[in-house]
C-alpha cells in the first residue's frame, strides 16, 4: 500500500492499489487532491497497468510524485499556510508604508526614513542580504502555495508570481553588487535596472504593492470561488455562500 499523506483528512484514503503500486517513489495522492495540482509541474506516474488509459481524462484518477509536505499545504495546511504568508506579507507591506509616511508626510531626509524595525536596527535598512532574503521567501511562497488555487484565483496568483519573479532578480542584481563591491552601471552603490529611472523608496514602494494587489485579487477569488472552481477545490479556505448553503426548492 502506498504511504499515505499526512494530516487526517488523507490519511489511508489512497484509491486503486494498481496506480499506487506503479509510482517508484510510493506517494499517493488523494484524487480529489489532482484537479487543483496537474497544471504543476508535477511527473505524473507511468506503469504497465495504466497503458492503453487516458489517466489525465479523469481529473480525479492518477499518482503524481510529489513532497507529502506541498500536498498537505495545499490540502489541509493550506488555509493556516496562507494565513501565516499573509501576515509575514503585510507585515513588509506595513515596513513600505511606514517608510513612506517618513518621506512624504514627515518629511524625513531619506537615509534617516527606515520604517518602524530600521529605526531600532538601523543595518536592517542597508542590508541587501535581508531584503534579497525575503524576495526569496516572498517567491517561494507564491511558488508553494500555488497548486490550490483554481480558475480566477490561479489567473490572479500567476500575475502576482511573475511580477515577484522580476521583484527578486532586481534584489538579486542588488545583492550581487553590494557582496562583490562592483556596481552596475557607473553607480556610486548598488542600483537596480528601473532604479536607473526611479528612486529606490519610490520603486520598491510601487514594487510590493503591484505584488500585494494580485495577491488579494486572487485570495478574494479563492475564498469566493464559483460552482465550477469549489468542485475543483481541495483545501478549506472557501467560504461558504449563503446561496450555496439554502436547499433548492422541490
Amino acid at each position: 500500500m502506498a504511504r499515505a499523506l499526512p494530516g487526517a483528512p488523507y490519511r489511508d484514503r489512497c484509491q486503486g492499489d494498481a496506480y499506487a503500486d506503479s509510482c517508484s517513489e510510493r506517494y499517493c495522492v488523494l484524487p480529489i487532491l489532482i484537479p487543483a495540482i496537474r497544471e504543476y509541474d508535477l511527473h505524473v506516474c507511468a506503469s504497465s497497468s495504466t497503458k492503453g488509459r487516458d489517466v489525465g481524462a479523469d481529473p480525479r484518477v492518477g499518482v503524481w510524485q510529489m513532497s507529502g509536505l506541498i500536498a498537505a499545504l495545499n490540502g489541509p495546511w493550506h488555509k493556516r499556510a496562507m494565513q501565516v504568508f499573509l501576515v509575514i506579507v503585510l507585515g513588509h507591506w506595513a515596513e513600505h508604508i511606514l517608510q513612506a509616511i517618513q518621506v512624504f508626510v514627515l518629511h524625513w531626509p531619506r537615509p534617516e526614513a527606515r520604517g518602524a524595525l530600521g529605526m531600532v536596527f538601523p543595518w536592517l535598512v542597508t542590508s541587501e542580504t535581508l531584503h534579497y532574503g525575503y524576495a526569496v521567501v516572498m517567491l517561494i511562497g507564491l511558488l508553494l502555495l500555488r497548486p490550490a488555487f483554481v480558475g480566477r484565483g490561479r489567473t490572479w496568483w500567476n500575475v502576482a508570481l511573475g511580477i515577484q519573479v522580476w521583484h527578486h532578480f532586481e534584489h538579486l542584481l542588488l545583492l550581487v553588487q553590494a557582496i562583490t563591491g562592483h556596481y552596475f552601471f557607473g553607480m556610486a552603490q548598488p542600483t537596480s535596472i528601473l532604479q536607473l529611472v526611479f528612486p529606490r523608496v519610490e520603486l520598491h514602494l510601487f514594487y510590493n504593492a503591484v505584488v500585494f494587489a494580485p495577491m488579494m485579487a486572487a485570495m478574494w477569488f479563492h475564498m469566493f470561488p464559483t460552482r465550477g472552481e469549489r468542485r475543483q477545490t481541495v483545501c478549506t479556505c472557501a467560504l461558504e455562500r449563503r446561496a450555496d448553503t439554502v436547499a433548492s426548492p422541490a
